[in-house]
Order: C-alpha cells, then sequence, then structure tokens
C-alpha cells in the first residue's frame, strides 16, 4: 500500500479512515475503554466480563475454546477462570467420557453477574449504532461475519 495521489494501477492509496483495520481497531478500543469503566463500577474487568459473555451463551466449553471466544491468550483466560472460580462465579467440572477434559460453566452467581452486565453490554452497543437504521445493523453484522469467516484461525 502506498502514501500518497502516485499509487500505481492495482494500488490504493492511504487513507485512515477508510482503512478497515483502523476502523475496527479503533471502534474496539472506544468500545472496550467505555466498558472497563462501566466494569469497575460492578467490580468486574473486561475478561472476567467477556467470559461471563461466552459462557452464558456456551456453556461447557473448555478453557482454549473459551478463550477463542473471549479473544483473548489462553493463559489469561486460565489466570481469569481460576479468579472468578475463587469467587464463586463458575465452576469446572470432567467431560462425560474423558475426564482429563474440563468444562466451564457459570454458577448462578455467574449467572446474576452476567445479568447485571448484559444491559450495560447492550447500552454500549446501542451507544454505538445509534442513527443506523436496522436494515443496515443488520447489514453491518452480516459482512462482520463474513469478515470473521476470511480471517479466523479456528472453525467456531
Amino acid at each position: 500500500m502506498t502514501r500518497g495521489a502516485d499509487a500505481g494501477a492495482g494500488e490504493r492509496s492511504l487513507v485512515l479512515e477508510a482503512f478497515a483495520p483502523y476502523l475496527i481497531n479503533r471502534i474496539s478500543a472506544r468500545y472496550s475503554a467505555d466498558m472497563a469503566e462501566a466494569l469497575r463500577l460492578h467490580g468486574l474487568t473486561t475478561p472476567k466480563m467477556r467470559a461471563l459473555a461466552v459462557l452464558a451463551v456456551r456453556p461447557g466449553i473448555t478453557v482454549n475454546e473459551c478463550a477463542v471466544y473471549a479473544v483473548m491468550e489462553q493463559s489469561t483466560m486460565s489466570r481469569t477462570l481460576d479468579a472468578m472460580q475463587e469467587a464463586g462465579l463458575v465452576d469446572r467440572h470432567p467431560r462425560e467420557g474423558d475426564g482429563r477434559v474440563r468444562e466451564v460453566f457459570l454458577t448462578p452467581a455467574g449467572e446474576a453477574a452476567f445479568a447485571r452486565v448484559w444491559p450495560i453490554m447492550l447500552a454500549a452497543e446501542e451507544r454505538m449504532l445509534d442513527g443506523i437504521a436496522l436494515a443496515e445493523r443488520e447489514a453491518f453484522i452480516a459482512t462482520l461475519g463474513k469478515v470473521l469467516r476470511n480471517i479466523r484461525k479456528h472453525p467456531f
């Protein structure tokens, strides 16, 4: 990619506001900063919120699977889940048929914690998408899904 007006055939000039990775990073960073601030009031961190959200919709997954869904390093997820287990928010059980594999589930306290933060997450999304018509939102989400499928390394 070149900068400036001398871009040759097939090349694009760098315009940050038209470069998808730049926009995705800006949006993600702003959302994460806003969420971190709101979560502090509930005694939660961003990694814990992500784990709560993932486990609310994907109960019984492994630590590695949870790390992929929550977009964090496996070691960070493991430490996060250790702290959450200590706080009574999650439980780990051996997988039926393979006791070496541990599945992670929200406890009732974890479900209650998620119920408290889910409205905050929804409100942040609503602020982000304010003024965007429903059809545009649906197209945007569909496009993001296609982008994720293009770049992901895992089947989920």
